[in-house]
């Protein structure tokens, strides 16, 4: 294997590097192949392609530093340009390996962003989809064992009505793995071209190539989980075990993709936008023949209604869907109030733990369900600071009208978890919704607030375009960008609003 024989990487055939590509590059044997591999695939079929190395320092070992330099020189003597980012701050004394995930996506993204481009390629491998897999699927058997002890010691082992008998379960969500590709903040995409491919393929492809690659210790560190699971694949012959994995992530995935574009089917033809806030789903949605799509579908928009960054519990979900059939009904769950009337069934965030008043500055998301900048910032609109906070019961009253069958005190309550521009304790107007109320200041020209599809706002597994589409058309936000996949839609054809 050299680099004019590449193994099979077909997903790179695949890849639309138009726009160019960042390659994470740590200086492991996963990253360096990639960049290499990467390097002599733009060589011969893309000469033009912007390829940009980086390495993100993350400063927890005194040998980070001398590593990134490493790195800086491999793509020296390659022609390849390299940035070094370093990830300083407080570090977490828990949820370190999530922590130190989140900050080298950031600054991988703000590379990306800074250099123009907008894809982002990581060297991931199968036998860190496996390990995903196995993690996951052993944190699936722990929740279902204390789901078990817990209906064992509160009823017997009865489930509640409308709840499935078997425990919790997610639909084999998580079970699916990282996905081929990952829509970061729905800007940047994240492409894993190796899941397919063996670490110990690579390491050969390195070997033969007579390049060397640094062993980070804290991948050997069984005092974190992945590591005890990567020692534990290793022992005998793990193959096996992997390949099994892969296997269930397989068809995982495709069963997760299939669900989504059944849910995506209910949401486009059952829910419909009343109101900021508010969303309506017809009585029909409650006798959906295809209730498993249906359950799936009102978790989603159950956390893009609530911002919540995960789906809401599936059990609970299951209760509530199986109550929309005995007549009217509020509930909470995820953050959201569920009321089902006759007229429809009506979610809309409740009014607790919304955020407080936060001044406007560059870029934000606001409580998962908001995107909202602040372009030139000059002038005197910053006599006094602009703020960010909930419109409220008082203001949300003045603007709410029965409209299009929905009842008002619906409308009220949804406008008043809607976020508002505020300036000198007055409020300047909803963000994102047309013009203030009567007698309310100018809505400054350079505020600017979109909709955001929580619980894919910040990660959007290439699993789940469809639902994510849908539930963006229904919102008003923007649509999913353009599959890094060339010659593929990463959305659907909308529905006409």
């Amino acid at each position: 294997m050299t680099l004019d024989t590449e193994p099979d990487l077909s997903d790179f055939s695949q890849i639309d590097f138009s726009n160019g590509a960042v390659a994470a590059v740590s200086g492991g044997s996963d990253s360096t192949a990639l960049l290499l591999l990467l390097k002599a695939h733009l060589d011969r079929n893309a000469t033009a392609t912007k390829l940009l190395a980086v390495t993100i320092d993350h400063q927890l070992r005194p040998q980070a530093a001398a590593e990134a330099q490493a790195v800086a020189r491999l793509c020296a003597a390659r022609g390849i340009a390299h940035r070094i980012l370093a990830w300083s701050g407080h570090k977490p004394s828990t949820g370190l390996p999530a922590a130190a995930r989140e900050a080298r996506y950031r600054l991988l993204a703000e590379a990306a962003e800074a250099a123009g481009i907008g894809l982002i390629l990581t060297g991931h491998t199968a036998d860190d989809q496996a390990e995903t897999v196995l993690m996951r699927q052993a944190r699936d058997e722990w929740a279902r064992d204390e789901w078990a002890r817990d209906q064992q010691a509160s009823d017997g082992g009865a489930s509640d009505e409308g709840q499935s008998d078997d425990g919790p379960r997610d639909e084999g969500r998580g079970l699916a793995g990282m996905a081929p590709a990952t829509l970061y903040e729905w800007r940047h995409w994240i492409v894993r071209p190796l899941l397919g491919i063996r670490r110990a393929e690579l390491r050969e492809f390195l070997r033969r190539e007579q390049v060397a690659w640094i062993e980070d210790p804290t991948n050997a560190d069984t005092a974190f989980e992945r590591p005890r699971v990567r020692a534990a694949l290793a022992e005998g012959d793990g193959t096996p075990r992997v390949a099994e994995a892969i296997a269930l992530a397989r068809k995982a995935a495709a069963e997760r993709e299939q669900l989504g574009h059944r849910a995506a089917m209910l949401i486009r033809s059952l829910a419909s936008r009343p109101a900021a806030g508010l969303v309506r789903l017809d009585r029909d949605f409650a006798t959906a023949a295809d209730s498993r799509a249906a359950i799936y579908a009102l978790r989603i928009l159950l956390a893009a209604t609530g911002g919540t960054a995960f789906l809401p519990d599936q059990a609970r979900s299951e209760a509530l869907f199986g109550r929309f059939r005995t007549g009217p009904l509020c509930a909470t769950l995820s953050r959201t109030v569920i009321d089902a009337r006759r007229t429809g069934i009506f979610l809309h965030r409740e009014l607790r733990d919304l955020p407080p008043a936060v001044a406007l500055s560059g870029n934000a998301l606001w409580d998962c369900r908001r995107r909202i900048t602040l372009g030139d910032s000059s002038g005197a609109l910053l006599i006094a600071p602009l703020l960010v906070a909930p419109l409220g019961a008082a203001l949300a009253a003045k603007r709410a009208i029965e409209g299009r069958g929905t009842p008002a005190s619906l409308v009220r309550a949804a406008l008043a978890a809607e976020p508002a521009l505020w300036q000198d304790g007055e409020c300047l107007g909803l963000l994102g919704e047309g013009p203030g109320l009567p007698g309310e200041g100018p809505m400054p020209a350079a505020v600017a607030a979109y909709p955001a599809v929580a619980p894919f706002a910040r990660f959007l597994p290439s699993f789940d375009l469809a639902p994510a589409d849908a539930v963006a058309a229904l919102l008003g936000a923007a649509p999913v960008p353009a599959s890094p996949f060339g010659g593929h839609s990463a959305g659907l054809p909308r529905a006409n609003a």
